[in-house]
């Protein structure tokens, strides 16, 4: 149980870094590039991904360039709506795209939708539509018009989600997958970076690489994490998966909320309890 805690911290310690990424001073496309920089050499060293697998006949090249595009792009709104919406929804919203997944789930991969996962879908829509809701503010905050990047994290991890269930279904291994799909992240990023720098809109410097190696490091361990967790409680990954997520949803909460005095409407507070509950419902067997 102790790597689910440990993957769980890693997750909401991306956020926090996020969140003091304007207080420090961080340009965050910058350090977002050097974190798939830092997440590719761990994926190499400690995963030990086989390349040689990716040329095999019914690879999913579309959907790994795919991946490839889709992973900091979403990384980015993911700083965006930290900064707009704050760490308590922002990982609540990550955490209930697995409805979305749950869907495609059930329309394209053949899973079987028992009524305790209907119901915790309906619970888990309502959680999320409750999430969308925010405390009243003036229209000039950019907390007010907090929904559309939630929204988009939403249905951004769930497409990624889906993403990786269609590599995988392919045969492609996971670890080979996310190697290659980091190393052409880092290279998008890369070139992007080098053009904001000859346009003179950011400078290399090393507090930006430092706190992308930093930022990667618990990018990958959230994921290393998980995957040991999953190992070592074999028998029991819906055990793993709910703990995950509620733990995210629970400890993401409390920092938010005690670290960073974060504003949640009473709405917001019986979305987090029905977002636990659509969790619970829907990881069990």
């Amino acid at each position: 149980m102790i790597f689910v805690l440990l993957a769980a911290t890693c997750s909401v310690l991306v956020s926090v870094l996020l969140k003091l990424a304007r207080r420090y001073e961080v340009d965050v496309p910058q350090a977002i590039t050097w974190n798939y920089f830092a997440a590719s050499i761990l994926c190499w060293f400690l995963l030990n991904p086989q390349l040689a697998s990716l040329p095999q006949p019914g690879a999913q090249w579309i959907v790994l360039l795919g991946l490839a595009v889709a992973l900091p792009t979403l990384f980015l709104v993911l700083a965006a709506s930290v900064r707009r919406a704050g760490i308590v929804l922002t990982d609540i919203a990550q955490r209930m795209s697995l409805l979305l997944s749950l869907m495609a789930a059930f329309l394209f991969f053949g899973e079987s939708a028992s009524t305790q996962k209907i119901i915790g879908l309906i619970l888990g829509l309502i959680a999320v539509a409750g999430i969308l809701i925010r405390p009243e503010r003036s229209a000039a905050d950019p907390g007010a018009r907090a929904w559309p990047v939630l929204l988009t994290v939403w249905v951004g991890l769930a497409l990624i989600d889906v993403m990786l269930k269609c590599v995988a279904a392919a045969g492609t291994p996971f670890a080979s997958s996310l190697q290659l799909s980091f190393l052409l992240a880092f290279v998008g990023m890369l070139l992007w970076q080098c053009l904001r720098m000859l346009r003179r809109q950011t400078r290399l410097n090393l507090r930006n690489c430092g706190a992308g190696v930093l930022l990667g490091i618990l990018n990958f361990a959230n994921i290393l994490f998980y995957v040991k967790a999953h190992k070592a409680l074999s028998t029991q990954p819906a055990v793993v998966f709910a703990t995950m997520n509620i733990g995210v949803v629970v400890l993401g909460s409390l920092v938010g909320v005690f670290a960073f005095g974060e504003r949640l409407s009473r709405i917001n507070y019986v979305a987090i309890g029905l977002a636990i509950g659509a969790i619970t419902l829907i990881s069990k067997t």
